[in-house]
């Protein structure tokens, strides 16, 4: 856990700003945004449904690293101790019998219909793209100013109480003699996914076809670069998909939760 004592020596001002903007109704996706913080994915439940995902979560670690639990019924995290949970992130969707039904930039309205909801703050692969762009590592979605791919695989996850469901990976191109590099710098961010899951051969893990994402957009892939998959934290999404749960909020897919931790924090 991140103490207090150590959030009041780093100096948020980014983080606080995008969340700022996000409250006041700016949206589009975070990567690229307030470089050098942690993002996170996130998760709404209410209680009764809370322990199996903490339980699920605790299974299945490579794709749902959790950072912070709220208290039931509280809209703080003690990543960022002035954040409000449902106005500060850019994107929100809305479940309902494990459907789809709303996406808003406000989920107030959605958050007051259950007072004992959990947050569950997942770590996101955005957190060490920062150090791999620093290492001379293109990030092609920061590039072009787009969505980072996920897609859902054919690797379920192992059950837990009422929840199952399969694995989503976000995707980078890397140039073929840089995967290695790219593959060590995450390594050392196992609260964020950590290294890849998968390289190559994007068939093997149930994707038909890269240029039809199930979540965020395509990106170009050029020639000599592989396409490399990190777990993503959007798996909680496919669970409540599967698992039909009644009511759930999360984030909607690469519109991440800016916190105050730096990066460093999570580096192993």
């Amino acid at each position: 856990m991140i103490s207090r004592d150590y959030l009041s020596h780093v100096d948020a001002t980014a983080a606080r700003d995008a969340r700022g903007r996000y409250r006041a109704g700016a949206v589009a996706p975070t990567a690229g945004v307030a470089p050098g913080f942690t993002q996170a994915n996130m998760i709404v439940l209410p209680r009764d449904w809370a322990f199996d995902f903490l339980l699920y979560a605790q299974r299945n670690p490579k794709a749902c690293p959790v950072l912070d639990v709220s208290d039931p019924g509280s809209r703080r995290t003690e990543l960022a101790p002035d954040a409000d949970l449902a106005t500060d992130l850019p994107l929100y969707r809305i479940w309902r019998d494990g459907k789809l039904v709303e996406e808003t930039a406000d989920a107030r309205a959605a958050w007051g219909e259950h007072p004992d909801l959990v947050s569950f703050l997942i770590g996101c692969s955005f957190t060490f793209e920062t150090p791999m762009v620093e290492a001379g590592i293109e990030i092609r979605h920061i590039t072009d100013k787009t969505n980072v791919p996920m897609y859902l695989t054919n690797r379920a996850c192992r059950p837990a109480g009422r929840l199952t469901g399969n694995m989503v990976v976000s995707m980078r191109p890397i140039p073929a003699s840089r995967v290695a590099d790219a593959a060590t710098i995450s390594g050392r961010f196992p609260a964020v996914h950590g290294a890849p899951v998968h390289v190559g051969a994007p068939h093997d893990i149930g994707i038909a076809d890269l240029a039809k994402p199930d979540f965020g957009d395509a990106v170009r892939i050029e020639p000599g670069e592989v396409p490399v998959f990190w777990a993503c934290g959007v798996t909680p999404q496919a669970a409540v998909m599967a698992s039909k749960v009644p009511f759930a909020i999360t984030h909607a897919p690469g519109h991440m939760f800016i916190t105050d931790i730096p990066d460093s924090a999570y580096h192993a």
